[in-house]
């Protein structure tokens, strides 16, 4: 079986911290993620560069990355006038934020949710003009929300729901502030596949409480099969208090890969790969267990095992 590993690190990860990425560095980052076989990267951010001056030449990230051959480029927008920007770079594929918690929403968009979900419909409407445009919606703190606490999960569902109205090709929850546990992942996700259908989106899980793989594992038996995550774990949102933790890329393809499970991609150049970040921005914290510690004696792929007389 496969699952698709959808690398956000050169967006989430770099709006988290602080001080910018070259771009040359960016653009070996994505180069380097390629090579090690992932098919589909978060590259950039269409956002005002005085909100997030991280992000201030998503334009040229986008168009080197769209070089690469075979792999989907993703950018974030968060509204008409990014996706326009995106578009106009090249972007064909989208990813739009719409938070279910009306506190988050307005501090990370500076709009309420109801709006947010106003501006996938406009976004839609350039379908007209392009019509190989795909659109991502993804429910930030879907789980939980570090300002309000507890969100209610009809509210998740119907939100979801109005979103693929609006024009959303998939819509995906995402575990913004690492407050989700396995039940209610394999709850809500039962619930989203039950309302969308096929239009049911991937999982965006944080590992901000030490839940992030317990919960892709919860998400797994729910029949999610598209997973976020993010080399190193660098990220979060910087308007989320206390958000970070995102699930560690080489992690997530060790435990997927173990299962059996199939992801294409390549642990020993995934973890060589590090050395990009560390190049690109000196000093900077890097985490996770399997680079830590290495892969197991015997590792083998899925596709490995599938050779393996029973």
């Amino acid at each position: 079986m496969d699952v698709l590993v959808s690398e956000v690190g050169p967006r989430d990860g770099l709006q988290n911290i602080d001080r910018a990425m070259p771009t040359g560095a960016k653009h070996r980052w994505v180069a380097t993620l390629a090579a090690a076989g992932l098919r589909e990267v978060e590259v950039a951010s269409f956002v005002s560069p005085k909100r997030l001056p991280q992000m201030a030449d998503a334009a040229e990230v986008v168009a080197e990355a769209l070089r690469i051959p075979d792999l989907t480029v993703l950018a974030l927008v968060p509204n008409l006038i990014g996706a326009r920007n995106a578009v106009a770079a090249g972007a064909r594929s989208l990813t739009m934020p719409v938070s279910v918690s009306e506190s988050h929403s307005r501090a990370n968009i500076g709009m309420s949710p109801e709006q947010a979900v106003e501006q996938v419909v406009a976004v839609a409407a350039l379908k007209a003009e392009h019509p190989d445009l795909h659109i991502e919606v993804g429910l930030s703190t879907a789980f939980g929300c570090t300002i309000e606490g507890s969100v209610p999960e009809d509210r998740v569902i119907e939100l979801a729901v109005h979103a693929a109205r609006a024009g959303a090709d998939s819509v995906g929850l995402s575990d913004t502030t690492g407050y989700a546990n396995p039940a209610q992942v394999r709850r809500l996700f039962t619930r989203l596949s039950s309302e969308l259908g096929e239009r049911a989106g991937g999982a965006h899980l944080h590992n901000t409480r030490g839940q992030g793989l317990a919960n892709v594992v919860a998400a797994l038996d729910a029949g999610v099969r598209t997973f976020d995550s993010s080399h190193a774990g660098l990220g979060g949102c910087p308007y989320a208090p206390g958000a970070s933790g995102n699930v560690v890329s080489e992690d997530l393809v060790f435990l997927l890969e173990s299962m059996g499970l199939r992801t294409g991609v390549d642990l020993d150049a995934l973890i060589a790969g590090r050395s990009v970040i560390s190049e690109g921005l000196p000093g900077e914290q890097l985490y996770g267990h399997v680079a830590d510690a290495g892969l197991t004696k015997g590792f083998r792929y899925a596709d490995e095992m599938a050779e393996i007389p029973a």
